[in-house]
């Protein structure tokens, strides 16, 4: 398995015989378009933690409704905030929920945020967590007044909240091979705060950061 960091959030994992894309958004590079145009007759499933702008490109519904070997794996507030046609997705990845394909098996778990997160587990055994925006959010006073504005609870719930899907997904993953996890910036002091406690909480061994591409003018 060859893990490819695309943009923001996005990774792909590819496999002989199957692309997994996570969470695409923007490919500024050209390197998911280069991966999709040289993927031949391999099965590609392109899966969406959540709705929000930076996680989900609406051209994968086209993509996967003209491509009988692409497929669509979104979350429940992916399909009816994005209003997809409930006829398209191969799955509908709600919290607790677990999928089966020929490739790779999945499970999703809560969010701090929206939608999910996920563990998925290819067919030699390999294993990836993608976090989607499953943080401890813990903005400074400084920070985006509109950033602030989106975490509903205290900072303590938040910690609870995050430290207790941390412990749902070590009942199941004890240790994890690949996990892609936010580190953004605009958290200041506390960016770290929640990757240092997914690898407390989880053995992890190839830590991937995303969701840095904000926030970056502070370090200017």
């Amino acid at each position: 398995m060859q893990l490819h960091y695309i943009h923001h959030s996005c990774f792909v994992a590819e496999e002989e015989d199957c692309l997994l894309v996570f969470d695409y958004w923007q490919d500024p590079q050209g390197l998911l378009r280069s991966l999709l145009d040289g993927a031949g007759g391999r099965a590609v499933y392109f899966i969406v933690s959540h709705f929000h702008q930076d996680h989900f490109n609406p051209d994968i519904v086209g993509w996967c409704a003209a491509r009988a070997d692409w497929h669509l794996l979104p979350s429940y507030d992916t399909v009816r905030r994005r209003r997809i046609d409930k006829s398209l997705p191969l799955a509908v990845l709600r919290p607790a929920e677990s999928v089966a394909t020929p490739h790779f098996s999945l499970k999703a778990y809560r969010s701090t945020d929206v939608g999910v997160s996920t563990v998925t587990t290819l067919r030699d055994g390999t294993t990836l967590f993608h976090a989607g925006d499953c943080n401890n959010w813990r903005f400074p006073p400084a920070a985006d007044p509109s950033d602030i504005d989106r975490v509903k609870v205290t900072s303590d719930q938040m910690e609870k909240l995050f430290l207790s899907i941390l412990r749902d997904i070590r009942l199941d993953f004890p240790a994890i091979d690949h996990a892609m996890f936010p580190v953004d910036p605009r958290l200041g002091q506390e960016m770290l705060r929640g990757p240092f406690q997914l690898l407390q909480a989880i053995k992890v061994s190839h830590f991937h950061p995303m969701h840095y591409s904000w926030g970056l003018e502070a370090f200017q």
